[in-house]
Order: structure tokens, then sequence, then C-alpha cells
């Protein structure tokens, strides 16, 4: 039996191949899907007395539907979902989550987002000044001890949530590393602030200079014998006594 296909000639059959083709990438453009995807939560308009000092969730996971052509250029790391924080006052706030405020492509729809709700604590700010105590590791060379620490300023102004920064007396420096070292160690670091409610006020970094110097020589022990036999306002012996007499 004659092949149905002797007849066709090459070039239709390749057409045919790319009209296909074509088809079936139109049809995967225009087919709906659903993405889910995480948006990082930012809040707006904080009051400049306080501080948010804790928030029940820093995103938002959203199911947007849509074809794939419209999600194909979504660029999701872009995405905010924006609180406006203003009016805001000490203790907790509630915020109910409206998606539809996130930028999405036309064509699209969320179709769902978890959580609903978002608590965030507030609290009065506070500014103090405490002391900057240079924090420093391992030993100088052998012979060597340290002699001392610089710190430039030896004062830093500290703000943030107020109950953190007023129990505050002094904060510290990154470690400096002084092992084996027999000349003064100069360096420039940052402050240990710990959690994000506390900052300083100039984020410049501190001037430390820990100073090492050489042990001190310990002085020749004079031997006590010796010593007897030289020295001239000690009595003399009771034989050379006699010998005068």
């Amino acid at each position: 039996m004659a092949s149905r296909f002797e007849n066709l000639r090459p070039g239709v059959f390749v057409l045919a191949l790319a009209i296909s083709i074509f088809i079936w990438f139109v049809a995967q453009g225009t087919s709906s899907v659903i993405q889910s995807f995480d948006v990082e939560v930012e809040l707006v308009g904080v009051e400049d007395g306080l501080v948010v000092t804790d928030q029940s969730s820093d995103e938002v996971n959203v199911r947007l539907r849509g074809s794939r052509a419209a999600l194909r250029n979504l660029d999701t790391d872009q995405l905010k979902y924006r609180i406006d924080a203003g009016g805001g006052k000490p203790g907790v706030a509630v915020y109910d989550v409206d998606v539809d405020t996130i930028d999405h492509p036309t064509g699209t729809q969320f179709v769902g987002y978890s959580p609903s709700r978002l608590q965030v604590r507030f609290e009065k700010r506070g500014r103090k000044a405490v002391a900057v105590r240079a924090e420093y590791e391992g030993e100088p060379a052998p012979g060597f001890h340290v002699a001392g620490v610089d710190i430039e300023p030896q004062k830093v102004w500290l703000e943030g949530a107020r109950s953190q920064v007023m129990r505050l007396n002094e904060v510290v420096t990154e470690s400096i590393d002084i092992a084996g070292l027999a000349a003064d160690a100069r360096k420039e670091v940052r402050l240990v602030l710990g959690a994000g409610t506390v900052w300083a006020e100039d984020n410049a970094p501190v001037q430390v200079t820990v100073r090492i110097e050489a042990d001190p020589v310990p002085e020749p022990v004079l031997d006590l014998e010796d010593a007897d036999l030289e020295d001239p306002s000690l009595p003399a012996e009771d034989g050379a006594a006699e010998e005068q007499t």
C-alpha cells in the first residue's frame, strides 16, 4: 500500500510542523496557572517617637492566577506589601491584609494569601549616651603584655526601644585579635549591638588601640653571702676582732 505521505512535498511538511509547534506555544502561553510566592512586608509612616519591636510576620504568602505569558516576566523580588503605620501608638496594632494593593500584571488575580492579619508591636523611642568597651582576644608574644586600651570615642549615643536603651550602661566592640603581637594593635571596629531595636546615632567605626609593651626586666638577685663579705658596714667576725686586739 502506497504511503499517504509519498506525494507530500518536504516544504509543506516543514510548514505543517512549524504551525503545530506555534499552536502548542500559544496554548501554553494562554493556559491559566497559579503561582505562589512570598511578598516582603514594609511598614511606612511609623511615627518618629516610636520603634517597631516585634512583627507577627515579615512576609505575606500569596497565590496569583494568570496565563503563563502574563506571569513569565513577573519579578517577585521587587514586590512589596506596604502597611501605612501612621498614627500608631505604643502597644500592639492589628492590620488586615489587602493583597489587591500589591502590584500585579494585568489579566492576573489573587486567589489566596496568608496570613490574613498582621500584628505589629510599637514602643516609645529612647536615647542614651553609654561607654564603649573594647574587646580583644589572644595573648601577646612571649615577653610582652597589654599595657592599656585607648578608645575613640569613649562614649556613643544610642537610640531605639526605650526599655532596651535605658538598661544599657556600655556597649562592646568587635573583638580584636592580639595573639602573638609584639607591638600596638590599632584598628577600626564596629559596635556589637545585637538586635535591630537598638542602634548608634553615629554609625562611624570606633578607633581602638591596644597598647603592647615589653615585660619589665627583673633586677638581678644579690647573693647574701657575697654581700656580707663585701659590705664594710657589717661587724667583723670574732676571729678577726681578737687578732686586732
